[in-house]
């Protein structure tokens, strides 16, 4: 028996009897869902096609466009999960680029206070490497000056000493001439001696002499 043997009526009718079981899904189990629940859209679109495919097959616009209205309102929902879904994860992609550069930012802040911290440290060691080289080089000129005060003490003390060597010689030899002087004017003071007794010894032999010559003369 074809379909166009059966009056519209009682298939309608058998239509609406048999989806009754999907519409108490529907009404019982999938309004629990969210709207936008794929298991509700999946289900809501094929009833909704179903529908619009019966209402067709039997002229019935109301049915037909029931299901239409159904299938469209579902890809409606689905498209708008759709949405909702890539907004969603642009919003959790954009929350996660703005995690990344506050990430970015507070690691660049540590990496430019421990670069700062660096050359903070490195400063402080040039300043003490700075400091302890004065302070060497310092030491080391008061060494080299008082290597030059001691030198130039030395050498004076060398030239005083050769002073006072030089002064003592001279007086040495000073003494020693006016030694010799007095030597020699004793020397000459004791010639001058001898030769004043040697002539008075010769007088008085003359002397006696002649009293000899002159008693001789009287006798």
């Amino acid at each position: 028996m074809s379909l166009t043997a059966i009056p519209r009526a009682v298939l309608r009718l058998q239509y609406q009897v048999a989806r009754i079981p999907l519409q108490l899904i529907d009404d019982r189990v999938l309004t629990r869902l969210n709207e936008e629940a794929p298991a509700r859209l999946f289900f809501e679109r094929s009833l909704g096609m179903l529908d619009a495919t019966v209402g067709s097959a039997l002229g019935d616009p109301v049915l037909r466009k029931q299901g239409m209205t159904l299938v469209d309102r579902s890809d409606a929902l689905r498209r708008a999960a759709r949405l909702d879904a890539a907004a969603e994860d642009n919003l959790k992609q954009s929350e996660a680029d703005l995690e990344a550069t506050r990430e970015k930012a507070y690691q660049d802040q540590r990496e430019a206070r421990a670069e700062a911290d660096a050359d903070k440290q490195q400063a402080r060691q040039r300043a003490q490497q700075r400091k302890r080289a004065a302070v060497e080089n310092t030491e080391k000129r008061i060494a080299a000056e008082k290597k030059r005060a001691d030198d130039l003490a030395a050498q004076r003390k060398k030239s005083v000493e050769a002073v006072e060597k030089h002064e003592e010689a001279q007086i040495d030899a000073a003494e020693r001439a006016q030694t010799r002087a007095a030597a020699a004017k004793l020397d000459d003071a004791a010639e001058k001696r001898s030769q004043a007794a040697t002539a008075r010894g010769q007088a008085e032999t003359l002397e006696d002499l002649a009293e000899a010559e002159k008693s001789k003369r009287l006798s």
